[in-house]
């Protein structure tokens, strides 16, 4: 059951924080160590017969590619966000990188947006958009949209993505929520 406050007859709490996770992105991690695998693998034990620079490709390729699924799986598994006083801060998976923190003087107003999908950012993880901004995603789902006073926007995919909107919106500054 999702939460609807209202912030003309709540309280937040002085530090709000939320999340949102993915799990289906763990199916990946195995891929991930396969190609690692077999990268350590072609390196230790080849019979290899053409020459020195493919095996090195084949081995630097295959490690490379392996790190980057597990580095993208451990890093978009899942998302923080912490909003208190003086500005929002959004942390994403296990070692809190990629991380952005917004000062709330720098945001202009947030909207609840319903469905925010990797589709339509071009996959999960840090992405930006020239046409709509910058975004977290990290599943399908409800989202937060900071529209910021430089003209920038900044998308969140988190659960309890409504009263996120409220809490930021009850801390933005007084000339922020008139033109909100």
């Amino acid at each position: 059951m999702r939460d609807h406050l209202h912030p003309e007859n709540s309280s937040h709490p002085e530090v709000w924080t939320g999340r949102a996770t993915n799990r289906m992105q763990w199916l990946l991690a195995p891929a991930g160590a396969a190609c690692m695998a077999l990268g350590i693998e072609l390196a230790v034990d080849s019979a290899w017969t053409s020459g020195v620079a493919p095996l090195v490709m084949s081995v630097v390729g295959c490690i490379a590619a392996g790190l980057l699924v597990l580095f993208g799986t451990l890093a978009f598994v899942h998302v923080a966000v912490r909003v208190d006083n003086e500005s929002l801060e959004v942390r994403c998976g296990h070692i809190g990188l990629p991380r952005r923190r917004i000062p709330l003087a720098h945001v202009a107003g947030a909207e609840f947006a319903p469905h925010v999908t990797p589709r339509h950012w071009g996959g999960w993880g840090y992405r930006w958009r020239p046409e709509k901004g910058t975004a977290v995603v990290v599943r399908r789902g409800e989202g937060v949209v900071l529209r910021l006073w430089d003209g920038h926007t900044f998308t969140i995919t988190i659960d309890n993505a409504e009263t996120a909107v409220h809490v930021i919106r009850d801390r933005l500054h007084p000339s922020a929520r008139g033109k909100a």
